[in-house]
């Protein structure tokens, strides 16, 4: 127990740096807490809503029940349109939402995770899409039975809470799965991206860019081929300056018209005055 009191005494000041990486620690733990904490919530708030309009699907099934006959065809729509059509535009939403990452190739190198299927988050994002896609119906108009609104409800509602934690997660991760080489990479194609679609540069600038872009992202990032598609209409949209200076060119570089050639004045004659004699060639002798 002396050694150790001893050896305490000697190496004191190691108490500051624990004390600084416990601290450290415990704010990271706090952080964590917090935000699965949020997840919790967020997670609940949305069930909490789809069972809200789960219930109120159920009451109105059961009061047309009430009201039609004992045999009631389980084929007939038994879900209110408006119920249908909240679904149809939650579903939309989420799915435009992901789109913009999915199409927008400055969104997908900022936050690489949300088109990388490896992460847990994300293919189980993916799942619930593929599952909520499967479900809907073909329009709000169409005749589904009530387990298939339920199915539906659900399916959508775990496409909703999917989504915002895979966003949630690839914001948090951003570029931290990559190495550093990887990451400067990364932020060459920033850049060069920038270039690739800014109207100011000329044509030939934007294609060595753009190329220079698919470059740095071989083997980082996947891009879809409609990503690629609404890149490359980017890229080689017409510029406006570039066509204004070259029509001003154009217009510069064409010949002026050559001057019409003034009229010559005819000769005028006298009818009173006598015609000049007209002289004869001279024969040699």
């Amino acid at each position: 127990m002396q050694e150790f009191f001893q050896w305490a005494g000697n190496f004191w000041w190691l108490i500051f740096p624990i004390m600084g990486m416990a601290g450290g620690a415990a704010k990271a733990w706090e952080r964590g807490s917090k935000r699965r904490h949020e997840r919790r919530l967020e997670t609940l708030k949305v069930k909490a809503q789809l069972k809200t309009a789960e219930i109120e699907a159920r009451a109105l099934t059961q009061q047309a029940k009430r009201r039609g006959p004992s045999v009631v065809d389980t084929t007939a729509s038994v879900a209110p349109n408006d119920l249908v059509a909240r679904l149809f535009t939650e579903h939309d939403e989420i799915t435009a939402r992901w789109l913009d990452y999915e199409l927008d190739v400055a969104k997908l190198i900022a936050f690489p995770a949300m088109s990388d299927g490896r992460q847990p988050l994300t293919a189980a994002f993916l799942r619930a899409k593929k599952t909520a896609d499967a479900l809907r119906p073909s329009s709000a108009d169409a005749k589904v039975s009530e387990q298939q609104v339920t199915e539906y409800l659900q399916a959508v509602g775990d496409y909703a809470v999917a989504f915002e934690i895979a966003e949630k997660d690839a914001r948090r991760l951003r570029d931290s799965t990559f190495t550093e080489p990887e990451r400067k990479r990364l932020e060459r194609a920033q850049q060069l991206l920038k270039v690739a679609v800014d109207e100011s540069a000329t044509q030939a600038e934007r294609n060595v860019a753009y190329k220079r872009v698919r470059e740095e992202l071989d083997g980082l990032i996947l891009l879809s081929d409609d990503a690629v598609t609404v890149l490359e209409k980017q890229v080689a949209r017409e510029l406006p300056a570039q066509a204004s200076t070259s029509t001003d060119a154009s217009t510069d570089a064409a010949p002026a018209p050559a001057p019409a050639a003034e009229p010559q004045p005819l000769p005028i004659t006298d009818p009173l005055r006598p015609a000049p004699p007209r002289t004869l060639p001279r024969e040699d002798a």
